[in-house]
């Protein structure tokens, strides 16, 4: 027999990102029946996908299904679908398969990879969000390589084994650290024909110093464990033009066959779904309760939220502040459902920002406390942990960390994908060059 419907107040949580998933949790107990609304089926540990490009950890190690994750949470279920609009007047989230009512909405929706205007460059140069990203950077990271062995041309081996990452923000400097690192240590007994540690990594910044969020010292000493590594630093420089062949820049040319974005993010479409003003980069300025203006039962948390915070700065949009405003409107949500008061407007507690630089060296920013080297570098991993706990047993994730530091091994080094070694129009791979999967 069909169920009956129920009268509990429904809330809607589009997006299942950390923002999302804390909301959720902290409705647990309320009486509410709570819809997640997703375009995948799985929740992504976003700060270490350059782990996975960069062959130290796989897919699996940083992405859970949504439904495993609230398997035991009862007034939870889970859409697997793409969200079209909002209609604000009959409160209802419309998407590619349907229509879902709500009394509650919460935004969580993330951001996108940001071109300023250049979307053309995507196509040469991947940013680094989805897992799909990251294993398509690993692809061309590690068929760059293979490209290299079996060339006959100087010049294409120097290009192929020249690897651009644009951006000196925590993404940037991770990535451009850990691909110094394959090339240096994971790959140096692999090839035969070339020598991996030629490889050469450069990364761009447009402003005068990387980690702009950091200290000025903190920054200085990213940069030197950079180069350290044989990471090639350039900052006060921007990127003119992002071809198949390299990068321009405004007096020269980089031949690179790889090239990694990582300079800018933007919120897509919040701001037409809910008729709602934005910032420049597609944030929803936000109440301080974390609602949308003129509509108390919306809220938009994460970084789709212009939240403002303190000296004039808005709430960083890192995994902390989505998971503490995920957290606020769960509860003010359950407080309201259960005929409580719940006035006190959103905290935004900062812990510290993070960013890891190699295998010994990271740089912590905890305020007035300041960390950089080996230490920061275990802090660092110690917090990534932290993290995973509540999503799935962070020991497997651990060990595999603790394994590759000490081998130096990457134990995800797969060419995933149909790709032949030398790039043309065929619409069908070439015989025997099937990528493994």
């Amino acid at each position: 027999m069909p169920k009956a419907k129920s009268s509990r107040p429904k809330v809607v949580i589009i997006g299942a990102g950390f923002g999302g998933l804390a909301a959720a949790r902290a409705l647990k107990n309320a009486p509410v029946d709570i819809k997640i609304i997703d375009r995948r089926n799985y929740h992504l540990f976003q700060p270490l996908l350059y782990q996975v490009a960069t062959a130290d950890l796989s897919p699996a190690d940083v992405a859970w299904p949504i439904r495993g994750i609230f398997s035991h949470q009862k007034n939870v279920s889970v859409a697997l679908t793409e969200v079209r609009d909002v209609d604000k007047d009959t409160q209802q989230v419309i998407t590619e398969e349907g229509t879902f009512p709500y009394d509650h909405l919460i935004v969580a929706s993330g951001a996108h990879h940001s071109y300023f205007g250049r979307d053309d460059w995507e196509k040469h140069a991947p940013g680094l969000k989805r897992i799909i990203d990251a294993t398509e950077i690993r692809k061309q990271v590690l068929m760059a390589f293979e490209r290299a062995e079996i060339s006959n041309s100087d010049a294409e081996q120097r290009r192929q084994l020249t690897f651009v990452v644009v951006g000196g923000g925590p993404t940037g400097v991770e990535m451009a650290g850990a691909i110094a690192e394959l090339a240096n240590h994971a790959l140096a007994a692999d090839f035969h024909r070339i020598n991996s540690r030629d490889a050469r990594v450069i990364l761009i910044e447009a402003s005068d110093r990387l980690l702009r969020a950091f200290p000025e010292a903190l920054s200085a000493k990213a940069q030197t464990s950079l180069e350290k590594l044989g990471v090639e630093v350039m900052v006060n420089t921007r990127v003119q033009d992002i071809t198949e062949e390299g990068v321009h820049l405004p007096d020269t040319f980089i031949p690179s066959a790889t090239k990694v974005w990582g300079a800018g993010v933007a919120v897509k479409n919040v701001g037409r779904w809910l008729d709602a003003t934005t910032d420049r980069t597609g944030r929803v300025p936000v109440n301080p309760d974390l609602s949308v203006p003129g509509s108390p039962n919306i809220y938009v948390i994460g970084d789709a939220a212009q939240v403002a915070w303190q000296d004039g700065l808005d709430v960083p949009g890192i995994a902390p502040a989505a998971k503490q405003g995920g957290k606020y409107v769960g509860k003010r949500i359950a407080a309201l459902t259960a005929g409580k008061t719940h006035d006190a407007p959103f905290r935004y507690r900062h812990a510290g920002n993070l960013a890891t630089i190699g295998r010994h060296a990271a740089v912590i920013d905890f305020g007035r406390f300041h960390l950089s080297g080996f230490v920061a570098w275990w802090l660092w991993g110690i917090a990534h942990i932290y993290f995973l706990i509540g999503v799935r047993n962070p020991v497997f994730v651990a060990m595999n960390w603790f394994w590759s530091y000490l081998t130096f091994s990457k134990g995800a080094r797969l060419i995933t994908g149909l790709q032949p070694l030398h790039e043309d129009h065929d619409t069908e791979p070439k015989p025997g060059v099937q990528a493994a999967e």
